[in-house]
């Protein structure tokens, strides 16, 4: 079940993404695909497109406060060519990495259903499928966590999540845990630059040492 652009599976967000369309006719508005390398060894996993980043530029966190954390620390640990992603056409390139979001389009005050999830969750076990041996996911927050349990038919209770929180999810794949780098949660110092930092410091660790 690879990436579909013209997917409209989910009535609700096929609905929700017209209203949007007509208020913002230069929006992208549409299932945004994956961004990065197909054969990356990190593959990190958001939620889903936001209303005026991903869903206005068609590219995963781009344009928008979360990207903003997101893209600077990636530059820092040497997954992407420059700190700042605004546009498509910016000139951003990453380094064994690729973005994905457990959700391809926008949803409702940025909330998906669990059908939703259900429904898309055929494009992520794609995603997940096409990563190389010995590979990393990094999940932003415990919809995208979840969303990557199931892709791979594991069980949720065995696999709790928890800010840094590493998990063995085969012989040759780790995932790690970080809260989402959202507006409300970097405003609220649930998470600070720091503690995403620490994270990523850990995820350059361990690919640099497989």
């Amino acid at each position: 079940m690879t990436f579909n652009a013209k997917c409209r599976l989910c009535p609700r967000l096929v609905d929700f993404l017209g209203q949007v369309k007509a208020d913002y006719p230069d929006y992208h508005a549409a299932p945004v695909a994956p961004f990065g390398d197909a054969e990356a060894r990190l593959l990190v996993v958001g939620l889903a497109p936001g209303l005026h980043g991903a869903n206005a530029t068609g590219r995963p966190f781009t344009g928008d406060h979360a990207g903003i954390l997101l893209y600077q620390t990636l530059y820092d640990f040497d997954f992407s060519n420059q700190p700042e992603a605004s546009s498509r056409n910016d000139g951003l390139e990453l380094r064994d990495c690729r973005i994905t979001n457990a959700v391809k389009c926008l949803p409702p005050q940025n909330k998906p259903v669990g059908s939703e999830i259900n429904q898309c969750n055929g494009y992520l076990r794609s995603e997940l499928d096409r990563m190389p041996a010995n590979s990393l996911i990094l999940s932003l927050g415990s919809i995208a966590h979840q969303a990557v349990i199931k892709a791979l038919g594991l069980k949720q209770k065995a696999f709790a999540f928890a800010h840094a929180r590493e998990h063995r999810l085969s012989d040759d794949r780790l995932m790690i845990d970080s809260y989402h780098c959202s507006r409300y949660n970097t405003q609220t110092r649930r998470l600070t630059p720091a503690m995403f930092q620490q994270v990523f410091r850990r995820a350059r660790s361990l690919l640099d040492n497989r």
